[in-house]
């Protein structure tokens, strides 16, 4: 990808990228890296840059490695991993609410062909912790995926995320919270299957406003807040 986006922002870069994606008989994804904007500007190489200088690829495979020696399955499958590096500040290619969504939740057709895309964004600050967390969550997702298949209700969705942040190893700090209004919500709309519903239960009314979508009054990313609260107290 650094080579990519050293190319000239033009057709020939579209079709360098088109050709990794689904290589020359362009039938199917050969490599996901779908997240990527293809014509993004240098501050996608400058922040490929950073997460090189980290030894983000070494610290994923180390990971991986104590991932897989945790896994107790009788199913002989590889799962090919790779990193996707998100443009949210560049322009209006990537939205970052519905992007995240579907790096989460619609992820059927990567695990269909084995594949495992954990994200990240152009706008964070990356840290050797960011990057484990993330292999982390994006590696038990695709797990459970494997074994559940896709999430339809708003119960299917936050069971998946409830498993995922049980098994990761997330020190992200939790406000202090009544969850009292989130789980009625939850309680009461558990089997729907309303998307807005269900992207407004997780990213909150902001982002839904900004996507002209309908609103519940949740603040923002309540849901993920409950979920974590959630799996913490599982654990």
């Amino acid at each position: 990808m650094q080579n990519l986006y050293q190319l000239p922002r033009n057709g020939e870069r579209f079709e360098a990228y088109l050709l990794m994606l689904q290589g020359k008989q362009k039938r199917d994804m050969i490599l996901p890296i779908a997240g990527y904007n293809p014509m993004g500007a240098d501050h996608i190489l400058f922040k490929l840059n950073e997460l090189q200088e980290l030894n983000a690829e070494q610290i994923i495979q180390e990971e991986l490695g104590k991932i897989n020696a945790n896994i107790h399955s009788k199913k002989d499958r590889t799962i090919q991993v790779v990193l996707n590096l998100a443009d949210d500040i560049g322009g209006a290619w990537t939205d970052r609410y519905t992007s995240d969504f579907s790096s989460k939740f619609e992820i059927q057709a990567f695990v269909k062909r084995n594949f495992c895309a954990p994200y990240f964004w152009a706008s964070e600050a990356y840290t050797e912790e960011l990057i484990i967390q993330r292999t982390q969550e994006y590696a038990y997702r695709t797990l459970y995926v494997m074994e559940k298949g896709k999430a339809i209700t708003l119960k299917d969705h936050v069971e998946q995320e409830i498993y995922v942040q049980f098994h990761s190893n997330n020190k992200l700090q939790i406000s202090e919270n009544n969850f009292s209004k989130i789980k009625k919500h939850y309680t009461e709309n558990a089997k729907s299957e309303d998307y807005n519903l269900i992207f407004n239960f997780f990213y909150g009314d902001e982002a839904s406003e900004s996507l002209a979508y309908k609103i519940y009054g949740i603040r923002k990313n309540l849901g993920w807040e409950y979920v974590k609260f959630i799996a913490r107290q599982k654990g």
